[in-house]
């Protein structure tokens, strides 16, 4: 510790503090939700009845309209099961606010469609103005173009996002 205060500028009770919060942090897991726990909210966000089954869910008139046009996931996995929980009731607990490859301000973009979040934007207030500038802003920075961070994966549906904000009604 006396190496690390000698070559930087920072205080004793500051470094201690800080490995205070490591030491104490360093294991500390996310909360996940069983494969159980997240089949259950999605059989209630359908309004699944007593009997809890794939056939029963699929016969759900709410699944049946939530769903028209979607390609369900396979529901033999739990990845089945997570990617309706993502796309119909939220985040799973352990991926808010993920960073790394295709996150951008916390959202996996190739988990979650979330447009307003993505861009840093609230629904209620922006403008035109705003939503083109947060488009211009994430564009330049992903565009395939760009040498250094552009990636077309990740520009195509930042294309997709902006066009689902700006869309006429």
């Amino acid at each position: 510790m006396r190496r690390v205060l000698s070559l930087q500028e920072i205080s004793q009770n500051v470094l201690e503090e800080f490995a205070r919060y490591v030491i104490a942090n360093h294991n500390k897991k996310e909360p996940t939700l069983t494969t159980a726990a997240i089949k259950k909210a999605v059989y209630d966000h359908f309004g699944v009845g007593e009997k809890r089954t794939v056939a029963n869910l699929r016969k759900s008139s709410r699944f049946l309209m939530e769903t028209e046009g979607m390609e369900i996931p396979a529901l033999s996995s739990s990845e089945g099961w997570k990617a309706l929980y993502r796309e119909f009731i939220g985040y799973l607990p352990s991926e808010e606010y993920q960073a790394g490859y295709g996150c951008i301000n916390g959202v996996n973009i190739f988990q979650y469609f979330k447009p307003w979040r993505v861009f840093g934007l609230d629904p209620e207030k922006a403008t035109q103005q705003d939503k083109k500038d947060a488009y211009y802003r994430l564009s330049k920075i992903y565009h395939p173009d760009n040498k250094e961070t552009g990636d077309g994966r990740i520009f195509d549906l930042i294309n997709n996002m902006y066009a689902s904000i700006t869309a006429e009604a």
